[in-house]
């Protein structure tokens, strides 16, 4: 284990660890930090995106055309499918021009906006970037969650317009239950590129999801990240 600066981040240096460490206290992330080698940006390039994401299954992987930087990554890539498949996880591997926005002013539910996930079962969301802007999280003592704020409750309510004891099935069956508002001058942490992580997600018995968000990407950038 290394330490971290932030009480809610744990570190460890191999896969077994991220997988078996448990969230305690604080923790509600955990990071196998690495520096990975290979040319990720080249498998990025050889993808035609169609839509603003393209998934790369590992076969279609496995026929691109590589000079030896982007087989390196290629491997990394698939070492990576295999361990989270062999865990139990379902990865997927995205080519990401950008993700689809709420269009909502007062209340987007998109993945920018900060949030946790929701299981019905136990169990946690892994994701690494291995190329463009990377995922960030916000520590949950600087974020509030919006369906909380007054302001927003009650214009949330005005929205809903029925009676008191369906409200809270409101806020779940549209998400909203689930976004957060960063603290004025809270900054987010940067997940970094290359590194595994473990998020923690709410869940019957789950004590403290992480809050995270996807980044803006950079103009003319995309992103490859691997998710599940």
């Amino acid at each position: 284990m290394i330490s971290h600066p932030d009480t809610q981040i744990l570190c460890v240096t191999n896969f077994q660890d991220l997988v078996s460490t448990p969230f305690n206290g604080d923790a509600n992330a955990i990071c196998w930090t690495r520096e990975l080698l290979g040319n990720f940006s080249e498998i990025v390039e050889k993808v035609q995106l169609h839509e603003n994401i393209a998934e790369l299954e590992q076969d279609e992987l496995r026929e691109l055309q590589l000079s030896e930087q982007g087989q390196l990554a290629r491997e990394i890539l698939l070492n990576d499918f295999e361990l989270l498949k062999a865990h139990g996880a379902s990865p997927v591997l995205n080519v990401i021009k950008y993700y689809d926005r709420d269009d909502d002013p007062f209340f987007p539910t998109d993945v920018y906006s900060f949030h946790v996930d929701r299981s019905p079962i136990p169990t946690a969301t892994f994701l690494c970037t291995y190329y463009g802007e990377p995922s960030e999280i916000m520590p949950n003592s600087k974020a509030e969650k919006k369906v909380l704020i007054p302001a927003i409750r009650n214009e949330l309510k005005k929205a809903y317009g029925g009676s008191d004891e369906g409200f809270e099935s409101f806020l779940s069956e549209h998400f909203f239950d689930l976004h957060y508002q960063a603290n004025p001058g809270a900054r987010p942490i940067s997940l970094g590129v290359g590194n595994l992580w473990r998020l923690a997600v709410d869940h019957p018995g789950g004590k403290l999801p992480c809050i995270h968000r996807a980044p803006k990407e950079k103009a003319g950038e995309k992103r490859l990240l691997m998710i599940c």
